[in-house]
């Protein structure tokens, strides 16, 4: 049987069970297949085998579903719930991925221009305890370039559905301390009803369909903190391995 090989890049708690590395599947094989494949190799690990059927899959940074044939060095994402370079899009967007500390008050101030009604902001920050554990720091990662495309895509389509004039949308990644702040989002708009449904509308979004994840680490322990799951139309329904019957 002809065989091909595809790269699988796992992110957040499944980097735990799977390291990126090459996966043999036969010829035309389908994303389907490939999580079947997978199923079958964490038969056993509880945790793993439970989060499969709430990943997505992504082929060459772009969404897949399960029945797209896969193709010869193809780069497969193993996405998990989203916790929820540098692009800059034409007019009045501005998404990027950083490292650095955001200075939001200074992307707030070059966000406004004298046609805008409202500037309405949301300003993400890392809080000192989750569900009463108290919190020493979090530590975000993300599939970078397909990261950075949906940042984008999300932009530009808060600007058509909603009306507004701008928006800007920046991310942080690496280890953040107390306080600091995780994401901006800086929508302004003519009026602000629309800023507002429009900030909201990206948060959410950007919560539940881009590949960024975060670790918590607690004074005692450390865990990758639960996603949304993600939209039906983006969800690859992969299969539960199961325990053959005794």
């Amino acid at each position: 049987m002809k065989k091909m090989r595809v790269q699988l890049l796992p992110f957040g708690v499944l980097k735990d069970v799977l390291s990126p590395a090459p996966l043999e599947l036969p010829a035309e094989a389908t994303v389907g297949d490939l999580l079947v494949t997978l199923a079958e190799r964490l038969r056993g690990q509880a945790g793993a085998s439970q989060l499969l059927p709430r990943i997505a899959v992504s082929v060459n940074a772009e969404y897949a579903k399960v029945d797209q044939v896969l193709r010869e060095g193809d780069q497969v994402g193993l996405l998990p719930p989203v916790s929820g370079g540098c692009d800059e899009a034409t007019g009045a967007v501005v998404t990027y991925l950083t490292r650095e500390i955001i200075p939001a008050e200074q992307l707030v101030a070059a966000a406004k221009q004298g046609s805008d009604g409202a500037v309405v902001v949301f300003d993400g920050i890392v809080r000192d305890n989750t569900r009463g554990r108290k919190t020493l720091h979090l530590d975000y990662e993300a599939y970078e370039e397909m990261a950075a495309k949906q940042m984008a895509a999300l932009a530009k389509e808060a600007v058509a559905r909603f009306g507004i004039r701008g928006v800007t949308l920046v991310h942080r990644l690496g280890r953040l301390g107390i306080g600091e702040t995780s994401v901006l989002i800086v929508v302004a708009s003519a009026h602000r009803g629309a800023a507002f449904e429009a900030n909201r509308w990206l948060i959410d979004t950007l919560k539940k369909t881009v590949p960024i994840w975060k670790k918590e680490t607690f004074v005692d322990g450390a865990v990758w903190a639960d996603g949304e799951p993600f939209p039906p139309e983006l969800a690859a329904s992969a299969p539960v391995a199961t325990e053959p019957a005794s």
